[in-house]
């Protein structure tokens, strides 16, 4: 069985499509900025926060951010999605909300840290229900189990047909 059909969701529902929309349109938001806005957002943010290469990593940051976010919003192979998602917040947190947290306190740092914790939280979430009954992972398992029943039924009528057919002695 491939990866990606592991994967999919078994009976999550169908209300899992707000988180994926709420997570996923942050991620391809925050992605395409990277691309728009480097001095702000991309290259010279990076740059600022200490992240080593940031000509190489911001616009790779910024495409994982929107390729990712894309998959999420539509619901394909959504718990693969939300990994490469989770390394990404979990290094935007450690690199801007654990300083803070030293520098200025845990409020300061709990003020900035809203959107990050959500979109962690919202991750973590995708990652263990999958993308839920309004999704193409959804629609991928539906087809492939109908076909695989398909294929047992005529498998079972040729084989008990062929058994039937065979005189008694």
């Amino acid at each position: 069985m491939i990866l990606a059909e592991r994967s999919a969701p078994t009976r999550a529902p169908a209300a899992v499509l707000l988180i994926r929309l709420m997570v996923g349109a942050v991620f391809l938001s925050e992605g395409i900025q990277k691309f728009l806005f480097p001095a702000a957002l991309g290259v010279g943010r990076f740059t600022t926060i200490g992240i080593p290469a940031p000509q190489l990593m911001a616009p790779f940051v910024g495409a994982v951010e929107t390729i990712f976010g894309l998959l999420l919003i539509v619901g394909f192979v959504t718990r693969l999605a939300a990994i490469p998602l989770l390394i990404d917040i979990l290094v935007a947190i450690a690199t801007t909300k654990v300083p803070m947290l030293a520098k200025s306190g845990f409020w300061a740092m709990a003020h900035e840290a809203r959107t990050d914790y959500c979109m962690l939280l919202g991750l973590t979430f995708l990652l263990v229900v999958g993308g839920g009954r309004w999704s193409f992972d959804a629609r991928r398992v539906t087809r492939r189990a109908r076909l695989t029943r398909l294929f047992y039924r005529t498998t079972w009528r040729f084989w008990r047909g062929l058994i039937h057919s065979i005189p008694s002695a």
